[in-house]
């Protein structure tokens, strides 16, 4: 499976959202009874030697080559090397996602620096957010989780990292119905605002947590904030329009809704917001 590997844009992220929440609220799955099938365990070692199976003789060669090239001597720097190999090789000769972000990760794990981590963290977090694939986000949420906190032990004391990690608990496993999931993640969150409230990444995504778990009043407060601030954030003014849908504040919606329309450069978004109106007229 082919996936796209830059990292999305505002309003692609929003796109995404669109097909995440729907009126900005995931629907709850009903809980799984002992008689229901449990999602499928993604395992990405699995993964990859089931795509090697596709590769040209060509690639088969090159691929294996890399992976059999660590010898004696300095292990660990030849694992970076190698793992940062294998991931431009995933990403530029295959364009597949799964093994890309995994060998990014592999080798930022090992390298232990805070830039390498965040970036292969935030590669995690961009592309669950538009995961549909149950099993596989999983996969996704815990290796972010997991770069996260990593990171955080590097440099305890920054909040985009913090963001990042409770980011990951609302847009990963409290997608399908994880409510302590998402609280988890808002928790995180609300660590950072309570030192400085005036951080709108943490009070969008604070937002966009309360949409998923239902609570529109804190919800809308906080969304609010964020486009008193930055009146162009065209995710705060969706979410915040879809908020007042789900609360019943028709008149509210429809004004947020105009504007999210205004703000939109995206023909995919500029439409499916004229049915959210269209819904409410």
């Amino acid at each position: 499976m082919k996936k796209q590997l830059i990292l999305a844009a505002s309003a692609i992220a929003l796109v995404l959202a669109l097909f995440l929440f729907g009126n900005t609220v995931a629907k709850k799955k009903p809980a799984p009874t002992t008689s229901q099938k449990t999602s499928t365990v993604f395992n990405i070692n699995n993964f990859i030697a089931e795509y090697k199976k596709k590769l040209t003789p060509s690639q088969l060669v090159f691929v294996n080559k890399i992976e059999n090239s660590v010898t004696r001597g300095d292990v660990s720097a030849q694992q970076i090397r190698v793992n940062n190999s294998l991931a431009n090789f995933w990403k530029d000769s295959v364009n597949a996602f799964e093994p890309y972000a995994f060998y990014i990760a592999q080798a930022s794990k090992l390298d232990n620096s805070e830039k390498n981590l965040t970036f292969a963290a935030q590669l995690f977090l961009a592309n669950l957010k538009g995961e549909q694939d149950e099993a596989k986000l999983n996969w996704e949420t815990e290796e972010a989780i997991a770069l996260f906190e990593q990171a955080l032990k590097v440099n305890p004391t920054n909040d985009d990292l913090k963001i990042g990690l409770g980011s990951s608990y609302i847009f990963g496993k409290g997608k399908f119905g994880g409510a302590a999931k998402t609280m988890q993640g808002i928790q995180k969150l609300l660590e950072v605002v309570r030192k400085d409230s005036t951080n709108m990444k943490a009070q969008l995504v604070l937002g966009i947590g309360g949409c998923v778990s239902g609570q529109f009043d804190k919800a809308i407060e906080r969304l609010q904030k964020v486009v008193k601030a930055e009146p162009t954030n065209l995710e705060a003014v969706y979410f915040l329009a879809g908020a007042n849908a789900d609360k019943g504040n028709k008149a509210e919606a429809l004004k947020w809704y105009q504007v999210s329309k205004r703000l939109a450069n995206d023909a995919h978004l500029t439409e499916e917001i004229d049915q959210k109106i269209k819904q409410l007229q």
